[in-house]
């Protein structure tokens, strides 16, 4: 589909819009910076953060214990990034609660271990 105002397909313009993006972080950043940016926008996930994070507020605690802002503010960020991180749907929840139910219906009663349902 072309866009009547520029004439342009919009494929195109939205390929635009996303390297204007990319570019605006991009010159800020140094040679080395930008080339991990550009790797880093191929990874899936919040695992690396999270980790990172945790070595960062370890190195925090051993180096400068003192700065109890920077550290709380860390240790707030971790904590949203992990709730996200393992955060499930109602529907979800749901599934996992039966999922285990039938586990333990099915395989723990028969071998005599008692559960509270």
């Amino acid at each position: 589909m072309t866009d009547p105002v520029t004439g342009k397909r919009k494929s195109a313009i939205k390929s635009r819009r996303n390297k204007d993006r990319h570019s605006f972080y991009l010159k800020a950043m140094d040679e080395a910076d930008g080339l991990d940016f550009e790797l880093a926008r191929g990874v899936q996930g919040i695992d690396d953060e999270i980790a990172l994070l945790r070595v960062k507020i370890k190195s925090l605690l051993e180096n400068d214990p003192e700065n109890v802002k920077l550290i709380m503010d860390a240790t707030s960020t971790l904590a949203r990034l992990v709730m996200t991180r393992y955060k499930i749907s109602a529907d979800q929840k749901k599934a996992l609660s039966n999922a285990i139910s039938n586990v333990l219906g099915n395989l723990a009663i028969p071998l005599g271990i008692k559960y509270l349902p």
